[in-house]
């Protein structure tokens, strides 16, 4: 898409941790501020929310790296670094 007008293209895989302070207080900060998590829990019933809330910290738990209560998930990502010609 991008390669007719690039001089270069560099995409490196990349890993960034999500650290918080436990993982309630990531759920918490997701459901205020992330809009994405904020409208999936605006459109459930009370029931909904708290299965939904289940259902995340489950995830959490499977992939926290951290053993002392807090929370230390690591997540790979892609950046795409592009220089136009």
């Amino acid at each position: 898409m991008f390669a007719a007008r690039a001089s270069e293209i560099i995409a490196e895989p990349r890993m960034f941790v999500f650290r918080y302070r436990s993982p309630e207080h990531w759920l918490d900060v997701f459901k205020t501020f992330y809009g994405p998590m904020l409208k999936a829990f605006a459109a459930l019933d009370a029931k909904g929310q708290e299965a939904l809330a289940r259902d995340l910290l489950a995830l959490v738990a499977e992939f926290n790296r951290d053993e002392t209560g807090a929370m230390a998930v690591h997540s790979e990502y892609l950046e795409v670094v592009i220089t136009r010609r």
